[in-house]
């Protein structure tokens, strides 16, 4: 169960998923939505699912919410589901309260923020949510102590890492400068520009852009040649651009909105940075690395599960902008270096973090939390070749 096919990372790794499931053959997947709408659904289209069903909702707390609850339900019951398993905040409260009721026999949380994003009520909800899983997946060793710092059983986690797919990424090495800067609608001029990048949505103020913009003032000063992208979108855009602006970056800062075409964007990158105050495991990293690009970010979450200090780039603390803006110079004035840098950390990413070895450990869950759950409460797990989920 996906909250939208929006463009995002729990989204994208949930689609992800859902494909490598499918074409693996070994379940009968179906897919479901809190929102049916996003730009996502087209890849997922083409997989010919009889149905998506959705259960839009205007809040956990009116009548609305219990008619969908009772729709998902009865979907559920009348599906067999084998094994459910929601990918966020919204899926997790709505489906494991769905699974319980339908008596779904693996019911499968996930989680990929450690702190700083859920109100007191939001957590006391969540906390429910897991105590209705069987077994809950963190996408870092990160997120997992903080689920066991909120009370969950270390046994009751998982950690799955992200995958990622490195053809989305990797710049091929037919693209010229002056070709990616066309395809991302910036003018040719800009070709000798030295470019830091930041691929983050613009709808959580958790993402720090304010910080990336103080560190990239301090950066235009010492390294005069130096541009800024900034890849993403959402309703904090104006504000941002508005910041630029105050720091007379309105010359320097790119802001590009959602960006498909990573990577062109890559292409054109020197330096890549992550300015968050808090996180799971960054999609944005990952990419980062897998694009063979030397990272700066945030000391926060799983950051330091990817990163490795001095070798594939640096961390800093979070809100640290001269830190930050340091790192990125030395950088920029030592390109040999980032390239090497560079080159370590797509290896890392291909060995550690590809979408096959997420598909392989996620099989191997799914197929332990059958056999435990048919050992304790029975399931006809062979009323079909494969089991649904």
């Amino acid at each position: 169960m996906i909250d939208s096919f929006h463009q995002g990372g729990s989204e994208r790794q949930a689609v992800q998923l859902t494909r490598l499931l499918h074409e693996s053959d070994r379940f009968r997947v179906q897919l479901a939505s809190l929102n049916p709408d996003g730009m996502l659904r087209a890849e997922i289209e083409d997989l010919n699912f009889d149905e998506i069903s959705s259960y839009p909702l205007n809040s956990f707390y009116d009548s609305n919410a219990v008619g969908q609850l009772r729709r998902f339900v009865r979907h559920l019951r009348a599906a067999k589901i084998d094994i459910l398993h929601t990918h966020d905040f919204y899926t997790n409260i709505f489906g494991m309260t769905a699974g319980a009721l339908a008596r779904v026999p693996v019911r499968i949380a996930s989680r990929r923020e450690t702190s700083g994003m859920r109100s007191p009520s939001q957590k006391k909800a969540q906390s429910f949510a897991y105590l209705l899983a069987h077994q809950v997946v963190a996408n870092s060793e990160a997120v997992r102590q903080q689920l066991i710092e909120e009370g969950v059983r270390d046994d009751k986690i998982r950690v799955i890492y992200n995958g990622l797919e490195l053809d989305r990424v990797t710049p091929q090495s037919s693209l010229t400068r002056e070709t990616a800067l066309a395809a991302l609608d910036l003018p040719d001029e800009l070709h000798t520009r030295r470019f830091v990048t930041i691929v983050a949505n613009m709808r959580h103020d958790v993402k720090d852009y304010p910080m990336f913009l103080r560190a990239a003032r301090r950066v235009s000063e010492a390294v005069t040649e130096s541009a800024f992208l900034l890849a993403g979108e959402g309703e904090l855009m104006e504000s941002i651009r508005a910041q630029a602006r105050e720091l007379r970056l309105e010359r320097d800062a790119f802001l590009l909105g959602r960006c498909e075409k990573l990577a062109e964007l890559f292409a054109v990158s020197d330096v890549c940075v992550l300015s968050s105050k808090a996180e799971g495991f960054s999609n944005s990293i990952l990419e980062y690395m897998a694009a063979a690009r030397p990272v700066v970010a945030t000391d926060v979450g799983g950051a330091r599960e990817a990163i490795v200090e001095g070798e594939t780039g640096y961390l800093v603390r979070s809100g640290d902008d001269a830190a930050m803006a340091d790192r990125i110079i030395s950088l920029l004035l030592e390109p040999e270096k980032a390239h090497a840098m560079g080159e370590q950390g797509r290896r890392i990413v291909t060995q550690k973090f590809s979408r096959h070895a997420r598909l392989e450990r996620t099989t191997e869950l799914y197929e332990t939390m059958l056999n435990q759950r048919q050992a304790t409460a029975p399931i006809d797990v062979k009323r079909a070749p494969r089991e649904n989920a």
